[in-house]
């Protein structure tokens, strides 16, 4: 059985289960059913027509649930129990199912397991495995989740700004198991390119590609290695490549937005073939593009490192003066810059407190490193 045709049914399946008189959260369980006994099926076994299949499987699932429900009389009232309710409609809910399950009643850490399942058709154990929880306790969080959406109507109008920044935040999560969470945020982001016209969405899926080409060079023997530091030719060029012509389209469409503007960032240090070679004057102007956005400490943290690189570290410091000490990295730059300004003692110390306050055990080794490199001399 494919997979991966199986998944890309599910969000078409749950549609199809709504409009027939289902409530999202039964049509969800209904699909999920009808995903878990696909998969079971023998390889020999080949179906068809995947979609037609795991809707009579879901219809059939969710009509016996129906019946053995307590509340059977008031949903016989609605709910029609024709085993082979007609065929299936070509309606496609995909859009829909991605604003309902990022709908604002939900917080991200909700939204992102319950997108996993509904929109990209990952099981439950496969989004708990990648979570490094029970599969009891991923399924608690996701029944949650569609209890808040109780009531809202899978047409309601979304925020697609808010269905980009759950995607994002999915492809920063960081989780590896069976399945990469990355990976499955990028796939999906695929998706939502092809139902909409947005260029935003396209430079999201660009600034999700030119990063995860860096991937296999972030990490070597257990510890992180920092962009200047990193053997580009560990970096995946054919991904970089559809990257940058995924964001020359967005951009030559003239409706610049966030995203896009990160993307360029992203595609400027891929185009270098070395750390030295980076074009930081263009990297300042993209950085003031985003802040044309909106004001954002993470911008002017990462703006100010970027002017330290183009107009030297003293620039750079200046810059980082307009930065609020509470933001994450802070002293990480502070550390950095004041290295490039040959002042070692108090880039160790720098080091030394970013590590204190980094939130991951292989971040705050990393600075911990920087700090006694300095303090001992070692270059």
């Amino acid at each position: 059985m494919d997979a991966a045709a199986l998944r890309r049914a599910i969000p078409d399946v749950v549609g199809i289960l709504v409009r027939r008189g289902a409530d999202f959260a039964s049509a969800e369980d209904a699909a999920q059913t009808a995903l878990l006994r696909a998969l079971e099926r023998p390889p020999r076994e080949e179906i068809r027509d995947v979609r037609a299949w795991l809707v009579t499987v879901a219809w059939r699932a969710f009509v016996d649930q129906v019946r053995s429900d307590t509340a059977r009389a008031a949903r016989e009232e609605r709910v029609s129990y024709e085993p082979e309710p007609g065929p299936v409609p070509q309606h496609d809910d995909t859009l829909a199912l991605y604003f309902l399950c990022t709908h604002p009643v939900l917080t991200s850490a909700a939204a992102i397991p319950l997108t996993l399942r509904a929109v990209a058709g990952l099981t439950t154990r496969q989004i708990a495995d990648a979570y490094l929880v029970s599969e009891a306790t991923m399924a608690q969080r996701i029944s949650r989740a569609k209890q808040r959406l109780a009531g809202i109507p899978l047409d309601e109008s979304g925020d697609l700004s808010r269905v980009m920044r759950v995607l994002y935040l999915m492809f920063n999560e960081g989780y590896s198991g069976e399945m990469d969470i990355a990976a499955e945020a990028i796939r999906v982001t695929r998706q939502l390119v092809a139902l909409t016209d947005e260029p935003e969405v396209s430079g999201l899926l660009a600034l999700m590609l030119l990063h995860h080409a860096r991937r296999p060079a972030r990490m070597i023997g257990g510890q992180l290695v920092p962009l200047a530091d990193q053997d580009r030719s560990l970096w995946d060029v054919g991904t970089i490549a559809e990257g940058v012509d995924i964001l020359q389209s967005a951009l030559a469409q003239d409706r610049l937005g966030q995203y896009q503007a990160q993307a360029a960032i992203a595609a400027l240090h891929a185009d270098a073939q070395t750390a030295a070679e980076t074009d930081w004057v263009q990297i300042v102007e993209w950085y003031d593009e985003l802040l044309s956005f909106g004001e954002s400490p993470v911008i002017r943290l990462g703006r100010a490192v970027a002017v330290g690189e183009a107009d030297g570290p003293l620039a750079g410091l200046a810059a980082l003066d307009a930065v609020d000490e509470g933001v994450p990295r802070y002293h990480a730059a502070l550390a950095y810059l004041h290295e490039r300004a040959g002042e070692s003692d108090a880039a160790a110390a720098e080091y030394a407190e970013a590590a204190r306050r980094a939130t991951s055990v292989l971040e705050q080794q990393h600075l911990l490193r920087q700090a006694e490199r300095l303090r001992g001399g070692v270059d």
